[in-house]
C-alpha cells in the first residue's frame, strides 16, 4: 500500500504537480574531498593469507590450485590500539593475489561509495532544512528515466535519501541505487573517487536495468520538499561529459544474449569497475574515519556514522523500517564472509559492517567484523569468480558449491587467527554497538 500520512493530501498533491516545471535557477555546488589513505604506519604482508590457508588444505587446497581460474583477491587487515594514543587503531596489511589490472564485476558494492557521496553531496549543498529525511521526488526527462513518487517501504510512505541508504545495505536494493546514481551523476560520482584516491574507478550504469551509454550519461530531475510540502531543493536533468578510459575487461568464455548462445567472453569494457584495495579503502575510511589521512575525507558528522553504522550491521529480521518478508528475513542474507550462506538467527553479539555484492558469477564482500564478547576486531575484503563452465547469463553460478562456502572458510580462519592473537591493548569496541530495537 501507498502512504501519504507525512504530508497532507492536497499539499503532496501540489508538490508532485510542480515537478514538471524545472525551475533554470537551481544549481548543484560541488566541493573537493580529502583521500581515504593508508593510515601511517601501514605495513603490507603477501606471504601470511596463503600460509594459513595452505594449512588447512581440506578448506582451501582445491580453492588454492585454481585461485587464478577462480580470480580470488583478498585484503586482511589486522587491527591494534595504540599504546600512547587510548584506542586510536594502527593497521597490518595482508594481501593475497591483490591486482588490480585483474577485473572483477564489483557488482553490487558500488553502493557502498554511492550512498557515502549521497550523504557527502546533501551537506555539500548547504540548504537549510535539507537532509537524509526530507522528502525525494524523482521526475523523468529522457529515454529510460522513470518516476518515483512514493515509497511503501519507508514509515510514512515518502521517498528520501535516508531510506534509499536503508535498504542498499540492508538487502543490497537496486532501485535504491539506481535513484541515488540519479542524485549525484556520473560526473560527481567519478570525479569524487578519483579525488579520494580511487583513479580506476568507473561507476558508469545504473543497476538492474538495461540502458545504453547515452541513456545512463543522463540522469533525472531531482527534488526535495520539507514535512510541509515546500522546494527545499530542485535539481533538473544532468548530462554527464565524464571521461571514461579506453579499456579491454572480458571475462568468461561465452555468454547468452537475447537467448542465444555467444561463444567469445563476454565484453564487461562498458561496465562498472572499481578495485578491491579501493573499496576496502573506502571502508576503513568510514569505521575509522579519524585513522585516514586526510581524517573524515566523506565529510560526515556524528549522526551519519550511527545512521551507517547501523544499517551496515543490522540484520533484516531487525530492521521495522523498512520491513521484510521471508524471503529476505535471513540474518545472514548480506553478510556473506564468516557465515557465508547461512540460515536462521545469528548471534547478536558478533557484528559485521559490510556491503557485498553478487553478479555473473562473482562474489564479492567487504567488511569490517566486531565481536564484543572477545574483543576481536579486524576488516576483511575478499572476491571470487564462481563460474566452472565460463558460460555467463545462464544463471548457472557456482555460488552455493564454491563462492559461499570459500567466503564463509575465509572469515572464520581469519576469526580464529584473531582469537589467537595476543594485543597488548583490548580494543574498546562501544563506538559499534549499537540497540537494534
Amino acid at each position: 500500500m501507498i502512504r501519504n500520512q507525512g504530508i497532507p493530501i492536497m499539499i503532496w498533491t501540489i508538490a508532485i504537480s510542480a515537478i514538471s516545471f524545472f525551475n533554470p535557477i537551481c544549481a548543484q555546488k560541488s566541493h573537493s574531498a580529502g583521500k581515504p589513505g593508508k593510515s601511517n604506519p601501514t605495513q603490507a604482508d603477501t606471504v601470511t593469507l596463503e600460509k594459513w590457508m595452505k594449512i588447512h588444505p581440506a578448506e582451501f587446497g582445491a580453492i588454492l590450485a585454481n585461485s587464478d581460474s577462480l580470480r580470488i583477491q583478498i585484503i586482511y587487515t589486522q587491527i591494534d590500539r595504540d599504546e600512547h594514543d587510548y584506542n586510536k587503531p594502527v593497521f597490518k596489511d595482508f594481501y593475497y593475489h591483490l591486482n588490480e589490472r585483474n577485473y572483477f564485476y564489483p557488482a553490487s558494492t558500488v553502493k557502498m561509495p554511492v550512498a557515502f557521496l549521497a550523504l557527502k553531496k546533501l551537506h555539500e549543498l548547504h540548504l537549510q532544512g535539507l537532509d537524509r529525511n526530507s522528502t525525494m521526488i524523482t521526475d523523468s526527462a529522457y529515454e529510460g528515466q522513470s518516476r518515483v513518487f512514493n515509497d511503501p517501504t519507508s514509515e510514512d510512505g515518502r521517498p528520501s535519501i535516508g531510506q534509499y541508504i536503508k535498504k542498499i545495505f540492508l538487502v543490497s536494493d537496486n532501485e535504491a541505487f539506481n535513484r541515488l546514481y540519479e542524485f549525484l551523476g556520473q560526473e560527481y560520482i567519478n570525479k569524487n573517487l578519483e579525488e579520494l584516491g580511487c583513479p580506476e574507478a568507473e561507476i558508469r550504469h545504473r543497476l538492474q536495468i538495461s540502458l545504453s551509454l547515452d541513456e545512463n550519461a543522463h540522469t533525472n530531475p531531482v527534488f526535495f520538499y520539507d514535512p510541509s510540502g515546500k522546494t527545499i531543493y530542485c535539481q533538473g536533468p544532468v548530462i554527464s561529459r565524464q571521461p571514461f578510459s579506453y579499456r579491454h575487461d572480458s571475462v568468461g568464455q561465452a555468454f547468452f544474449q537475447d537467448g542465444k548462445l555467444v561463444n567469445r567472453p563476454m565484453d564487461f569494457s562498458f561496465k562498472n569497475r572499481i578495485s578491491l584495495n579501493s573499496l576496502h579503502r573506502i571502508l576503513r575510511s568510514v569505521i575509522f574515519p579519524d585513522a585516514v589521512i586526510p581524517a573524515n575525507p566523506f565529510g560526515l558528522i556524528p549522526d551519519d556514522y550511527r545512521f551507517l553504522y547501523q544499517y551496515m550491521s543490522e540484520y533484516p529480521s531487525e530492521s521495522t523500517n523498512p520491513s521484510y518478508d521471508t524471503f529476505f528475513n535471513r540474518d545472514a542474507y548480506c553478510k556473506f564472509l564468516y557465515w557465508g550462506s547461512d540460515t536462521g538467527r545469528l548471534p547478536k553479539t558478533i557484528r559485521i559492517f559490510n556491503k557485498v555484492g553478487d553478479a555473473y558469477g562473482f562474489l564479492t564482500d567487504i567488511c569490517y567484523f566486531a565481536d564484543f564478547t572477545n574483543h576481536v576486531e579486524f576488516m576483511l575484503s575478499a572476491t571470487i569468480y564462481c563460474n566452472r563452465d565460463g558460460v555467463l547469463n545462464d544463471d548457472k553460478y557456482d555460488y552455493d558449491s564454491v563462492g559461499y562456502p570459500f567466503l564463509k572458510k575465509l572469515g572464520r580462519l581469519i576469526y580464529q587467527q584473531e582469537l589467537k592473537r595476543k594485543k597488548s591493548h583490548i580494543p574498546d569496541l562501544s563506538a559499534f554497538q549499537l540497540d537494534y530495537h
